[in-house]
């Protein structure tokens, strides 16, 4: 446990971490002594961070050490995609019992690496350590050593154990794992000027696959993508790269940070989401690419890419915006969406009434007071209570967020659309940036939530019956009830004739002047000419009614 606690001050230590950058040399070395407190990892363990962040290697058999619960909790919860092997689906696990932790589980965990290797041969193996096997001292790095050295097989321990803290340090962690024990390890067949790194891309619907064939058009070659649809020896041989991409700082900074201080890669962060977005991006990588030796041509071959797609993106999205114009959403998210996501929604005419930047760096906030104003409302934490209130209150139009928040909009009975780890769209690139105008719209203009904001029958028939009851009710029932009711009215505070003589009088004698209607029925008081004047000048029908 001395190496893992060595390792996590060493991530705490980060330079590149939003909250290091504003500490003194001396506190940063203190690292971040604050304690996890009941319930801080609620949305996911350091275990699960450090699953996720690696389990889109396809190649790659992911083990789990530990009791079966933990890589049920953890299986296929990203959808990551692959245009490989598969492998990376199927769930491997030592399924720890009680016996072996008593006496131990490095037997087991021997065992299950040789059961993988003769079964599936894969590329490499990854070993998550979690916590029981953590707490009862079993040493999964001298495991991996010693199965490595036996089987010529990549055999790399991932020190994350849950309770060292939240799924955020996990994604570091298993980043601190490729750093020490693959990135580097082999070389490429052949390199090129145009070699790059995406860090932090997961490939969640397939989005890659979107940006992928504008990059091959330039001719820019994915060295490594970590990791979505990402190859062991690719990630193994990432060292040769040119430039990289930083998707996702929250989760990678470590990584990319450490590659430019030991290979000399340098690297920006930036996003695919939305359409300028995806044009600075390319903009960027082609830059980097030419001050590391590519041909100069490559930035003039990139505008005009740019150029091409932004005009067909905007065409595409044009029919979509007279609809979508003043409407309000509410983005609760967080990293890099919290602010690439804001410029997508922008530009398609939607205003953003807030967003969340609970998993976002400084530098995330910063960009999103540049897009949405110095008072942009930025939501450190809502409960479910302030989103329904927010939604009931029509404060917004639609919610975008992830799956565990769509039951908070579907009871407000607002339309919401999931864009987080578990979408079934991809939303990256030009192509995505329709596609999530078209969802949006889809969503906006559905005529479900007409229906659904109707009273149910039940509802409807109650409050029938309650009218009925009362004492409205009883007198439209009741003739007599209602004549009584018709008499009581007075015309005015000054006066002792009602409202039903007065309206009698006119139809019966056919009066036409308030001289006339006050000799009938002995009206008096100046006060009350405004109202007997209106009386004169009624429909004959609604006074014939009136008297009847």
């Amino acid at each position: 446990m001395s190496s893992l606690a060595a390792t996590v001050q060493n991530i705490f230590d980060e330079p590149g971490c939003a909250k290091n950058g504003s500490k003194s040399e001396a506190e940063r070395k203190k690292g971040c002594r604050k304690q996890l407190q009941p319930g801080s990892a609620a949305g996911g363990c350091a275990f699960d961070g450090a699953k996720i962040a690696l389990q889109p290697f396809t190649d790659v058999a992911h083990l789990v050490h530990g009791p079966i619960a933990c890589e049920g909790n953890s299986w296929d919860n990203r959808g990551a995609a692959s245009s490989g092997s598969n492998l990376w689906r199927t769930a491997f696990t030592t399924d720890l019992s009680e016996t072996d932790i008593v006496f131990g589980g490095e037997k087991r965990l021997c065992k299950a690496i040789k059961e993988i290797i003769d079964n599936r041969d894969p590329s490499a193996i990854f070993v998550y350590q979690t916590c029981i096997p953590a707490m009862i001292g079993d040493d999964i790095n001298a495991v991996c050593k010693a199965a490595s050295q036996r089987f010529a097989k990549p055999v790399i321990p991932i020190n994350s154990p849950g309770f060292v803290g939240s799924k955020n340090l996990g994604n570091k962690l298993a980043g601190e794992a490729l750093l020490d024990y693959v990135i580097g390890t082999q070389e490429p067949d052949y390199t090129t000027p145009y070699d790059i790194n995406l860090i932090g891309e997961y490939n969640l619907s397939g989005e890659l696959w979107q940006v992928k064939p504008l990059l091959d058009e330039l001719g820019v070659r994915i060295l490594s993508c970590i990791s979505g649809d990402g190859k062991y020896r690719e990630v193994a041989s990432s060292h040769r790269a040119r430039a990289a991409m930083l998707v996702c700082s929250k989760s990678m900074i470590n990584v990319a940070r450490k590659m430019e201080q030991r290979y000399g890669i340098p690297f920006f962060e930036g996003s695919f989401y939305g359409i300028q977005d995806s044009s600075e991006s390319l903009r960027q990588l082609a830059r980097l690419l030419v001050e590391r030796g590519a041909p100069t041509d490559l930035l003039a071959r990139t505008e005009a890419v740019i150029a091409r797609e932004e005009a067909w993106a905007w065409a595409a999205i044009e029919p979509y915006k007279p609809r979508l114009e003043g409407k309000k959403a509410l983005l609760i998210t967080g990293g890099v969406k919290s602010w690439s996501v804001v410029a997508a929604l922008q530009q398609a005419g939607l205003e953003l009434v807030g967003t969340s930047v609970k998993k976002s760096t400084r530098k995330d906030k910063e960009r999103i007071k540049e897009l949405m104003g110095q008072d942009a409302h930025m939501i450190e934490d809502m409960t479910p209570r302030e989103m329904y209130k927010m939604l009931k209150d029509a404060k917004a139009d639609i919610m975008l967020s992830g799956g565990k928040s769509q039951f908070v909009a579907l009871k407000a009975a607002m339309p919401w659309l999931d864009i987080n780890q578990e979408r079934c769209h991809a939303y990256m690139g030009y192509v995505g940036m329709v596609k999530l105008v078209e969802e949006i719209d889809k969503s906006l203009s559905s005529p479900m939530w007409e229906q659904l904001r109707r009273p149910a029958p039940w509802e409807a028939l109650a409050k029938a019956m309650e009218q009925m009851q009362s004492p409205m009710a009883a007198i439209a029932c009741d003739p007599a009830l209602a004549e009584t009711a018709r008499r009581a009215r007075k015309i005015c505070v000054c006066n002792r004739v009602d409202l039903g003589t007065i309206k009698d009088a006119i139809y019966a004698h056919g009066l036409k002047s308030v001289a006339a209607v006050r000799e009938h029925t002995n009206a008096v008081g100046g006060c009350c000419q405004r109202r007997i004047e209106d009386m004169l000048v009624s429909e004959p029908s609604a006074m014939r009614q009136a008297a009847e």
